[in-house]
């Protein structure tokens, strides 16, 4: 026999599996007929660390209830250790994306899991008599209770990682807002001036809308952490025994150190995926804000001559290959488009789910992929624009000081004092003039020179204020 092969069979029957691979047969069919996204199951760590969490969790408890032999266990047990510690994370060579809800990561997990548990045992690697990828490392579970447990528990550990992202960003934005405290300028709604708000006001409604969307992600986490461990095929728990599923929540819980919880209706919980809807839900309204904020940064930062600029971004490379000197927004910009595939991400989650049929949802490995990738790509994207863009955000003094003297907005102010019909009149002068509203209630003797200078100071245009009975109104 090649030694550079070993000799495995399923009920396909007999394939040579390379030496030196810790997967098997499973494995090796599942790669050949999913050459699909090129993204294997390795590209997730999580994703395995979590794999690795629920085979010994599974081990642990058959072991307490004499089911599995403790030299067994013991072997599963230090295997699984490994991979939670990075190790033979490139033999999850399995496309994420596959058919059969998600049968062929299970197999990969137990093959690996198995082949070096029977090295730690000195035996070599397909030497399956001694232990069994499916009869002990799969020993009370199935694929559709394994998967869909792995996919909560790292998704709870992209959850961590995304909030944290989320809050380093909201603090840039908090420090941008407190630089910025000073600097008055004119309000925009519908692209036509409003009235005038300041530079740091603009920049904390961004950190305010990070806050909110930190909370609805912390809240949607809570139930992910609902699991099916112990259904096994459909939820009845068939070839598990009665106190697995309350003993292999207790070591899970141990291992992951995650509140998890076992689902009070196992059958339902098998087949039903509304808490990725819901949690993919959250996913697209965070992007649709972080978008949206991206779309106001490049407009307030536009030209630098020809438009808003108000505000500068970190110039971070050259914008064209034949305008020299031409630098654009390529962190928001970046921004945007992880957005983009968010949003479409969100919409393969929802179809998804509601392709589910009977007793379980087969089509769990693409909303797996598109939740990962959402995650992994908000998280590095909040990361980028806090370090690459935000940070370095300078304000124009001039520029804002320019728009809010020449602002028509600005005559809103003067509403309680002088009237709307007036201000309305002002208004209309100083657009066809040319000239500013100042100008024209002083030209028209609306108010003093002092009564002006105090309707528009600071603190005046940008917070709420109780008015005395208006000139208008005698």
């Amino acid at each position: 026999m090649n030694k550079d092969v070993r000799i495995e069979h399923d009920l396909l029957g007999e394939r040579e599996v390379p030496g030196e691979a810790y997967y098997g047969v499973h494995t090796l069919r599942a790669k050949e007929n999913f050459q699909i996204s090129g993204t294997t199951v390795s590209a997730y760590p999580e994703l395995v660390i979590a794999l690795a969490s629920v085979k010994q969790a599974a081990a642990e408890a058959n072991a307490e209830l004499g089911l599995l032999p403790s030299t067994l266990c013991d072997a599963i047990v230090a295997a699984c250790r490994e991979i939670r510690d990075g190790t033979l994370h490139d033999q999850f060579v399995v496309d994420l994306i596959q058919g059969g809800a998600g049968t062929s990561t299970n197999m990969n997990a137990n093959e690996v899991i198995c082949n070096r548990a029977l090295e730690l045992m000195g035996h070599r690697r397909g030497e399956y008599e001694y232990l069994h990828p499916n009869e002990h490392v799969n020993m009370a579970q199935s694929t559709n209770d394994v998967y869909p447990t792995a996919i909560r528990i790292a998704t709870c550990y992209a959850i961590d990682r995304l909030l944290k992202a989320m809050e380093y960003l909201r603090a840039a934005f908090a420090a941008k807002a407190v630089e910025f405290g000073h600097l008055l300028k004119i309000g925009r709604t519908q692209l036509q001036d409003a009235v005038p708000m300041t530079l740091g006001q603009e920049f904390s409604t961004y950190e305010v809308m990070l806050g909110e969307d930190i909370a609805r992600l912390t809240e949607a986490s809570a139930l992910i952490m609902e699991i099916n461990l112990g259904a096994t095929a459909i939820g009845t728990g068939i070839t598990a025994h009665p106190e697995y599923a309350e003993r292999a929540l207790k070591a899970l819980v141990k291992i992951t150190g995650l509140e998890l919880s076992t689902a009070p209706n196992l059958i339902e919980a098998t087949q039903d995926c509304g808490a990725f809807v819901q949690l993919s839900g959250v996913l697209k309204r965070i992007a649709v804000k972080l978008s949206k904020t991206c779309n106001d940064l490049r407009l307030l930062s536009s030209g630098p001559r020809s438009g808003f600029g108000e505000i500068n971004l970190p110039p971070m490379q050259a914008g064209s290959s034949i305008m020299p000197g031409k630098v654009n927004p390529v962190i928001p910009e970046v921004v945007n488009q992880i957005a983009f595939e968010v949003f479409g991400n969100d919409l393969t989650v929802t179809f998804a789910a509601e392709g589910g049929q009977l007793q379980l949802n087969a089509f769990e490995p693409i909303i797996a992929c598109a939740l990962f990738r959402s995650f992994k790509h908000l998280t590095s994207g909040c990361m980028t624009l806090a370090d690459r863009c935000i940070k370095g955000i300078t304000a124009n003094p001039d520029r804002l000081r320019e728009s809010i003297e020449r602002s028509i907005g600005l005559v809103t102010a003067l509403n309680p004092i002088i009237g709307y019909q007036a201000a309305t009149s002002v208004a209309a002068e100083a657009y066809a003039s040319g000239t500013n509203v100042r100008d024209v209630v002083l030209q028209r003797k609306l108010m003093t020179e002092e009564e002006l200078e105090e309707a528009l100071r600071h603190e005046v245009l940008t917070q709420p204020r109780a008015y005395g009975k208006g000139r208008h109104a005698s």
